[in-house]
């Protein structure tokens, strides 16, 4: 099992910014892919941003150019930073690994709020 937690959503104003952290309880070179992905209210969930093993970087054209993924291996975190906020990026963000291991397992976050209003 893997846990996963998410920190740093909360109220912004539009045009503002804020850095999402997920940090996980094993090594992130065991995991093939770290993404995170947002839901908003009435929507289906939906890929934000994903960070491969082999470093590669996908991101929505919604946010291209305004949300960077990274990731920090010696404190096993993954993180977020949304620049140029705007209300269509309200949602609940969360956090996601894929397991490079035997257990190929797919693991998620709780979840934090983020909400985009002046």
């Amino acid at each position: 099992q893997v846990q996963l937690v998410e920190s740093g959503g909360g109220l912004v104003q539009p045009g503002g910014s804020l850095r999402l952290s997920c940090a996980a309880s094993r090594s992130l070179f065991t995991f093939s892919a770290m993404g995170w992905y947002r839901q908003a209210p009435g929507k289906e969930r939906e890929l934000v941003a994903q960070l491969t093993s082999g470093s590669s970087r996908n991101y929505a054209d919604s946010v291209q150019g305004r949300f960077t993924i990274s990731r920090d291996n010696a404190k096993n975190t993954v993180y977020l930073q949304m620049n140029s906020l705007n209300r269509e990026d309200t949602a609940v963000y969360y956090c996601n690994v894929k397991s490079a291991l035997l257990d190929r397992g797919d693991y998620w976050g709780r979840g934090t709020q983020v909400t985009v209003s002046s």
